[in-house]
């Protein structure tokens, strides 16, 4: 009798006590693991954080006792539905990410399949080695991921697939024992036959199915062309069938080669062996060559692999378009000249640039002489790392089509072999204008597989129909060129249905032969390559399904409104990056915990979820969305980082204050919401309010009462406040005759916390020859948007707008000290102010600067030089503000404080602090908080000499660093202020 769902939780719980890792199975957890980065969407029956082989084990007899299977699943990057199910999902990525062996001289290392593929790189590098193959994922990509997928990724020219880089996988089988495979004599292969178990099973039946002169027959006639290195259809059986056992090859007979790229559905991996490459040379340029059509663009690639590149990668119009809109990626298209239609990034190597150079500039001839492309800069190596990542973005991009309609995942993996790519691509695109298409293209030309993908909108019955339509079509036109359906995204749900018209019937037969015998009660990823059900069902979005609008604070309009944005996450997983991995600022919280709730895509896809079928009246007020926006800490980081543009931080606001509506507002989130109001009355009485602010008793008594841990230090109240200082003291400074003029925003925080840093600022712009106003302004409201209190942020914008839109322009702008307040006029206020306000906020925005930000552009100008300061020698680490990173840039710190003739910057390379204005004082936060700044801040200013200058341009991180290390962080500008020459 099978068991229904319901039944299962007692089961679940007792399996949850045996376990030394984690089971989830509450709603929450199964809504973030309910989906991927593919179009599919299946609700888990469990969530499993396995710690150890011996938990696994556990899971896999839980699986065969109770009928139901088990989801293999790393980062979650899976574009054609691998890692969703209806059974439990087995996450190795928090717990099993260990390497366990490294022998330098031999060339390999052992590691557990969470391993971030960037992180065990960034570990290999300083002894000379690397895993090559590199996928645009490669920051939160993982090694068991990338052996499940038979992972390629840019450099697969030169260095193949991951399938060529497995030496042995320590499984599981699906009957809990364990085995090694590795590739083997065949005397050891007889040797294998002969054991009374099953693995000894597994080669028998192997040796059984390709000793068949037939079926020898059917795989070399119907298989893709075997010089196709990216062909992962079905089972690799192929690899298999051209061993010294099976024919003339000399290659040793190795099951690695038929788990890799078997999605998991075979059985689990705990431990993997895999060989690693020499650095590549160290120097390198990319020719971007631009071109007015996808064909030219093909012929190119051909020529291309004539002159050994080591990649050769496509962007097309749509891809680039995308980037205009995104934060981060618009910097880093600086290269594209005019309106391309496509451009092919090709990198050359060399042992040093010249060398590296003339490779490129032969193939800039090559290119001119057979007349193709028009456009041909020559990226150098301090700039290729920028382009890498305008290519690695275009997954992310994609999503970034307004609209329902979207760039869809479903015939992007074909391969086929490099001289038919170019007859390939016309067919192609003479069959996708039946369907009305202009797909996108991207990704690997040199390898002959083009990433190609349909616009359409799943949420209406006809396109999912031609979601299908298309795919079939495709796989038709693949099958013509005996290419490979899946080059390296998998068959998962999306291909699998199509394999027997790609091999034949026969084969796939033995395809099936090969699950039932490796998996005969079915628990592995079952659905995946074999039994697949359509295609086009278990989709994300219900057929005809209607989008729910909501009314809301924020002005959503520019994506169709808050679920529309929460609907932008795509499921790339950028958001799981960690500092080793891929550095940057989003989700610190995820990069301490390793939570999947923890991350942007975590929480879009809660909000998604709850906000699409919620049957509430205030469709906001569900628990499970305030706990995963709990650990938010709004840094902004997915702003820039999230090529999706996913603004996280914006919607964690508007979540507070909606649901807020039904729950009222904790007193603690008004007391910091109105914090300029509460230093306000105690500015007034200084002395007395600092004492008790600092007073064990006292200000023990108040962290209680308010809930802030007892460990920070509370802020003190400055004895003036930045603007009494202002009218008494400013009109006796002297400096430099005034040449220019500009507003100074006296956010809440420097004037009354940081007033003698105001006070610096002031006098070091006056001392310079710059004019200062400071007039009667509102607060910034950063406190209130950060609790959700969007009514009382919205009238302080609204004040602000209407003051400043009618004094500031670009001659006389208004800059701030504070990131997180002056820069809340370009990124909040805009959205946050009502109508009629909403064009004066979109131009005031383009006038207001950070200090750093105004002083570096003019030393830029030459309006300061370092005449004007000391030639003593200084060393400055510099922490740069989670909010500057986003929407503003370090740079202009680090050049700020470089201006002095012998001040030497070293930028942090951290994220967030952990502190996050008020996050960090909140007692249920306060571990988390400093977790965050161990990951790389302290340990970086705990490292330096204590003659370094810490420097940090946001109170909140330098109160962190004085909380966590004991150490005064300095904002620059008193950095500055103190190396004026006296």
């Amino acid at each position: 009798m099978s068991i229904t769902k319901k039944d299962f939780t007692p089961l679940l719980k007792e399996l949850a006590r045996e376990l030394d890792g984690e089971l989830h199975f509450d709603s929450l957890m199964r809504t973030l693991y309910a989906t991927d980065a593919s179009v599919y969407r299946s609700l888990p029956l469990a969530v499993a954080l396995p710690k150890n082989t011996d938990d696994l084990k556990k899971l896999i007899r839980f699986a065969t006792d109770q009928g139901t299977s088990l989801i293999p699943r790393t980062a979650g990057t899976s574009l054609a539905g691998q890692c969703v199910g209806e059974g439990i999902v087995v996450d190795v990525s928090k717990y099993m990410n260990q390497a366990i062996e490294f022998n330098k001289n031999e060339g390999w290392i052992r590691v557990q399949p969470g391993v971030v593929r960037n992180e065990l790189n960034n570990y290999l590098k300083e002894h000379g080695y690397f895993f090559s193959p590199i996928t645009s994922t490669a920051t939160r990509a993982m090694i068991g991921g990338m052996v499940g997928n038979n992972s390629c990724g840019t450099t697969s020219i030169v260095y193949g697939s991951t399938r060529e880089h497995v030496l042995e996988l320590k499984v599981l089988l699906s009957d809990g024992s364990e085995a090694v495979f590795k590739s083997l004599t065949p005397s050891d292969f007889e040797l294998k036959c002969k054991q009374d178990n099953m693995e000894g099973a597994l080669y028998r039946h192997i040796r059984e199915e390709l000793e068949k002169p037939e079926i020898q027959k059917n795989i070399r006639e119907h298989f893709p062309k075997a010089s196709i290195h990216r062909r992962n259809t079905g089972y690799a059986v192929d690899y298999l069938l051209e061993t010294q056992l099976f024919s003339d090859s000399p290659n040793p007979f190795d099951f690695c080669k038929l788990l890799c790229g078997s999605e998991g559905t075979l059985a689990i991996t705990t431990e993997i062996k895999i060989h690693l490459d020499r650095l590549p040379e160290p120097f390198d340029i990319v020719v971007a060559a631009h071109f007015e059509s996808i064909h030219e663009s093909m012929k190119a690639a051909q020529v291309a692999m004539k002159q050994s590149p080591t990649a050769v990668e496509l962007m097309d119009k749509i891809i680039l378009d995308c980037t205009k809109e995104n934060v981060e990626q618009s910097r880093n298209r600086d290269f594209v000249e005019g309106d391309p239609k496509a451009i092919l990034m090709v990198e050359f190597r060399g042992r040093d640039i010249e060398e590296a150079r003339a490779k490129g500039l032969v193939f800039v001839d090559a290119l001119k002489q057979a007349g193709l492309g028009y456009a041909f800069p020559v990226i150098g190596p301090d700039r290729t790392d920028s382009a890498w990542q305008l290519r690695s973005a275009g997954l992310g991009l994609l999503a970034n089509i307004p609209g329902d309609k979207k760039a869809v995942a479903c015939i992007e993996d074909t391969a086929v072999a490099i001289e038919d790519l170019a007859d390939y691509i016309d067919e192609f695109a003479e069959i996708i204008k039946e369907f009305g298409q202009e797909p996108v293209y991207y990704a690997h030309a040199g390898a002959g597989e083009i990433h190609l993908r349909p616009i359409l909108d799943l949420k209406k019955a006809k396109d999912v129909e031609e979601f299908y339509q298309i795919s079939e079509a495709s796989a038709k036109l693949v099958k013509k060129y005996r290419g490979s359906l899946s080059g390296e995204h998998g068959d998962g749900r999306v291909r699998a249905a199509f394999i027997p018209m790609m091999v034949g019937q026969e084969n796939y037969d033995l395809f099936k032969r090969v699950k039932a015998t490796w998996d005969p009660k079915g628990i592995f990823n079952p659905g995946k390559i074999v039994d697949a059900p359509p295609m086009n069902t278990s989709l994300r979005y219900e057929p005809e399904m209607k989008t729910p609008d909501f009314p809301t604070k924020f002005d959503f309009s520019n994506v169709g409104g808050i679920l529309r944005m929460a609907e932008k996450c795509n499921g790339s997983g950028d958001c799981r990056k960690l500092p080793n991995s891929g550095g940057g600022t989003m989700c610190p919280s995820y990069q301490a915990t390793r939570y999947e709730k923890d991350t942007t895509r975590g929480r879009a896809n809660t909000l998604r979820e709850f906000l699409t079928n919620s049957q509430k009246e205030n469709p906001f007020d569900h628990p499970e969305i305030k706990e995963v926006m709990d650990l938010c800490l709004s840094c902004k980081g997915c702003t820039s980082e999230c090529p999706s543009n996913v603004d996280m931080s914006t919607l964690k606001a508007e979540f507070q204050y909606q649901y807020q509506k039904a729950n009222g507002v904790p007193l603690r989130s008004r007391a910091f919401a109105y914090i300029n109001k509460l230093n306000g009355l105690g500015s007034s009485i200084p002395g007395i309010s600092n004492f008790f602010l600092t007073n064990a008793f006292f200000g023990g008594g108040l962290k209680k009462f308010l809930g802030v841990a007892s460990e920070r230090n509370l802020p003190t109240i400055s004895k003036q406040s930045l603007r009494n200082w202002y009218k008494m003291e400013y009109s006796k400074l002297s400096g430099k005759p005034i040449f220019k003029s500009l507003y100074f925003f006296c956010d809440e925080f420097t004037n009354h916390n940081d007033t003698a840093t105001g006070i610096k600022a002031i006098t070091l712009l006056r001392r310079l020859g710059y004019e200062v106003k400071l007039v009667d302004h509102a607060e910034s409201g950063r406190g209130a948007i950060s609790k959700g209190l969007l009514d009382y942020a919205q009238k302080m914008a609204e004040k602000n707008v209407s003051l400043f839109s009618d004094l500031v322009n670009a001659d006389s702008p208004l800059i701030g000290l504070e990131p997180s307040a002056i820069l809340s006029f370009r990124d909040e206020y805009p959205r946050l102010v009502t109508k009629g306000l909403r064009e004066k906020a979109k131009s005031l925005k383009f006038h207001c600067e950070m200090v750093d930000e105004f002083l570096a552009k003019e030393i830029i100008a030459g309006n300061i030089s370092p005449e004007d300061f000391t030639s003593e020698p200084k060393y400055v680490h510099l922490h740069g503000h989670c909010h500057q990173k986003a929407l503003s840039s370090v740079n202009y710190s680090k050049k700020i404080l470089e201006l002095p003739t012998n001040y030497k910057v070293n930028v942090i390379p951290s994220g967030c602090c952990g502190m996050a204005g008020s996050f960090g004082y909140e007692k249920e936060h306060y571990k988390l908080s400093m977790q965050i700044g161990e990951m790389v801040l302290f340990p970086a200013v705990r490292d330096s000499n204590e003659d370094t200058l810490i420097a940090a341009p946001g109170t909140s991180c330098r109160h962190q660093i004085a909380d966590g290390t004991g150490r005064k962080a300095l904002h620059p500008v008193e950095i500055l202020f103190e190396a004026l020459k006296r």
